[in-house]
């Protein structure tokens, strides 16, 4: 297994303790509001929402997935820390054993910097092309100024 890593750095004008709160503490209400068409619901299916929680994610009809469950591996409120991993489920595509995802936010010019790290560990020596790593990334970035719009529209 190997395992790559992507990193994206994300502006916003909105303040790290907002967007915090709607991109990760609140994504389960947040993410299918904003995006419909790719997010049916997101269901807390064991724990309280801290690390060691399972979310269940079902896509909407659009997507080509159609559910996937993710794993809080860490969570800091002061810190605005939040990691979580896709664990199971058609969206690792029998390509990955696991997505990880580490996210956090600072203060950036009276507004924040989101900073994700992702984590891809592949199964076996199947070799990926970058084209695919672009297209989540597109998917990430406009799931974060979706997101951002909606805190703006909702002070």
């Amino acid at each position: 297994m190997g395992v790559v890593t992507k990193d994206l750095e994300l502006t916003s004008t909105v303040p790290p303790a907002k967007m915090f709160h709607a991109f990760c503490l609140n994504s389960d209400e947040v993410f299918p509001k904003v995006l419909p068409h790719a997010f049916k619901r997101i269901e807390l299916v064991e724990g309280d929402g801290c690390a060691g929680s399972i979310k269940h994610i079902t896509f909407a009809e659009t997507e080509r997935f159609k559910h996937a469950k993710h794993k809080v591996d860490f969570l800091d409120k002061e810190k605005f820390e939040y990691h979580y991993s896709w664990i199971e489920g058609d969206a690792l595509m029998n390509v990955f054993e696991k997505v990880s995802y580490e996210i956090k936010f600072e203060a950036h010019h009276g507004g924040s910097v989101c900073k994700i790290k992702t984590k891809f560990f592949v199964i076996g020596d199947i070799h990926l092309d970058e084209n695919q790593f672009e297209e989540g990334k597109e998917k990430l970035v406009g799931l974060f100024r979706a997101v951002e719009g909606y805190v703006l529209a909702h002070p």
